[in-house]
């Protein structure tokens, strides 16, 4: 995958990147001429980054400025959906305050922290991108069936922070652009246990492809956009 869209020989980050759409986005960047480096920044990696961590981010973002690498493209692979305490709500009866907390700390807040510290390190002038993955069911205007409300309301938050973050990015760098993008069912531990038979389910190499392939075509017009990874925008 060639990404010509950006200027030749900077820097890719990939944060999540023990995930499996992360870890798919990174060896797609590893094979792709476009960048020099990929920098893989998750919870277990040698460079540490956890979302519910602020202090973490911060570190992470002061070494890449240290490094002076020219960070051309960021990448936000993280997510959270279920765990072993939580899952999705199918009723408001399920309402919880420490699931809503985990939901929007790791969905919301922590991509907040990483727009904060990471889009200061974006350069002045070219394309540059900042891309964050967001979830159809985060769209207020798609919802007709409910349920998910932790997910569905901070995945929303998510695009609220992106979309107000474009506004200020453009005054910086007009060529920059911030994103939420929609992977569509990705087979990985977040779809897995939900993936009901019939539906459209993609391997992470597959769903990486796609929305790189949407990363390259971004324009700056459609900054603060939310696309699925076809490239079609979602409703707000």
């Amino acid at each position: 995958m060639s990404l010509s869209s950006f200027p030749r020989g900077g820097a890719a980050v990939v944060v999540g990147a023990s995930g499996g759409i992360g870890r798919a986005f990174s060896a797609a960047l590893e094979a792709s001429p476009a960048f020099d480096q990929v920098i893989a920044l998750s919870r277990s990696g040698e460079a540490k980054l956890d979302l519910t961590d602020p202090a973490s981010i911060e570190r992470a973002a002061a070494g890449l400025a240290e490094s002076g690498a020219d960070i051309r493209l960021v990448i936000d692979a993280t997510g959270f959906l279920h765990d072993e305490a939580f899952a999705p709500e199918k009723s408001w009866s399920e309402i919880d305050l420490a699931h809503m907390e985990k939901a929007f700390g790791i969905n919301a807040f922590g991509p907040a922290l990483l727009i904060r510290h990471m889009l200061p390190l974006l350069p002045k002038e070219g394309k540059s991108v900042f891309a964050s993955l967001s979830a159809k069911v985060g769209s207020i205007g798609d919802n007709g069936i409910g349920g998910w409300y932790s997910y569905r309301a901070s995945k929303a938050a998510l695009n609220q922070f992106v979309k107000t973050a474009s506004v200020e990015l453009k005054r910086r760098n007009k060529a920059a652009v911030i994103a939420a993008l929609h992977p569509g069912t990705v087979d990985t531990k977040l779809s897995q246990p939900f993936a009901k038979s019939g539906l459209n389910v993609r391997e992470p190499e597959t769903a990486a492809a796609d929305l790189l392939m949407v990363i390259d075509a971004l324009r700056p017009e459609q900054s603060g956009g939310f696309f699925d990874y076809r490239g079609e925008e979602l409703p707000w």
